[in-house]
């Protein structure tokens, strides 16, 4: 949700958060809404990590229409001392990572239209507050999204926002995780996403590769077309641990003599849960 060069537009804030306006919806963005809630709400078991469904209980999720961020913020504070603001698109990368640092959750107001039901380019209040709420309810990833802020903060400092970026892109967004149950997804732009939720998983393209830092740190990613590659995490715990306990200075410096790495790239020292056939995006090359 952040990005640079922009200006602050007319009527929002400084810290670029504007009036949600809950009462503004039509009758018609709340069908959306109830839309694609219901679409995802039936897939996503045993799909998605536990701890996504029971922040959808805990917050009350299932209520028809578009949330009102100011009652979801309530339940929300009260479960983990976050809130929800509203903001009227991307934002700066310093105000993106101060308002995580600051248990803030940015989100965009607008909703879809039926053209957009199954991809649109700029995040929208589905993918921003069904994909992203649920697990800030959970205590361990809400410190792990408070401590990505921080850590964006510093990374700012260091030169280091891309290479940071993809930690977010590859955890946040497009993360997996490996549950008693099996894999599961977590990341937002596959839970909010009803064809990737079912070829992150399922497809034998895509190369699911253990979490490792400095490699996923290095890995370039798609942002028009689902992932070639996606990490896979061993717990919430894993990715606090290393957000909190890791001095990402001598990482960032590490890797400034370090060549990217490609969308599917596999390294000999990678810990493959599935090597992909890379099929989809070849397919779609051609």
């Amino acid at each position: 949700m952040a990005q640079n060069d922009i200006r602050c537009p007319e009527g929002a804030f400084q810290d670029w958060t504007i009036p949600q306006d809950w009462q503004s919806y039509t009758a018609a963005e709340h069908a959306m809404w109830d839309r694609l809630f219901d679409r995802q709400a039936r897939m996503l078991p045993g799909r998605v990590a536990p701890e996504f469904l029971q922040g959808l209980d805990v917050l009350r999720m299932s209520k028809p229409g578009i949330p009102d961020f100011e009652e979801l913020s309530d339940r929300l504070m009260k479960a983990t001392g976050w809130q929800v603001v509203a903001v009227p698109g991307l934002v700066p990368d310093d105000i993106f990572f101060d308002h995580l640092a600051n248990r803030r959750f940015v989100a965009g107001r607008f909703i879809r239209t039926p053209e957009q039901l199954d991809y649109l380019q700029e995040p929208d209040v589905f993918h921003d507050v069904f994909g992203h709420v649920p697990l800030l309810a959970n205590p361990v990833f809400a410190d792990y999204m408070q401590a990505y802020g921080e850590g964006g903060r510093r990374a700012a400092g260091l030169g280091a926002i891309e290479r940071l970026s993809r930690l977010y892109w590859y955890t946040v967004e497009f993360g997996l995780i490996q549950t008693d149950e099996g894999m599961r997804i977590y990341g937002a732009g596959i839970a909010s996403s009803h064809g990737e939720s079912v070829f992150a998983l399922d497809d034998p393209s895509p190369n699911r590769i253990g979490f490792d830092l400095q490699r996923l740190m290095r890995t370039r990613y798609r942002i028009d077309d689902y992932q070639q590659n996606y990490f896979v995490i061993e717990s919430f715990e894993q990715l606090l641990a290393q957000t909190l306990e890791t001095d990402f200075g001598p990482i960032y410096a590490n890797m400034a003599g370090q060549p990217d790495l490609e969308v599917d790239a596999i390294l000999p020292s990678d810990r493959l849960f599935t090597r992909g056939s890379q099929a989809y995006a070849r397919s779609k090359a051609t």
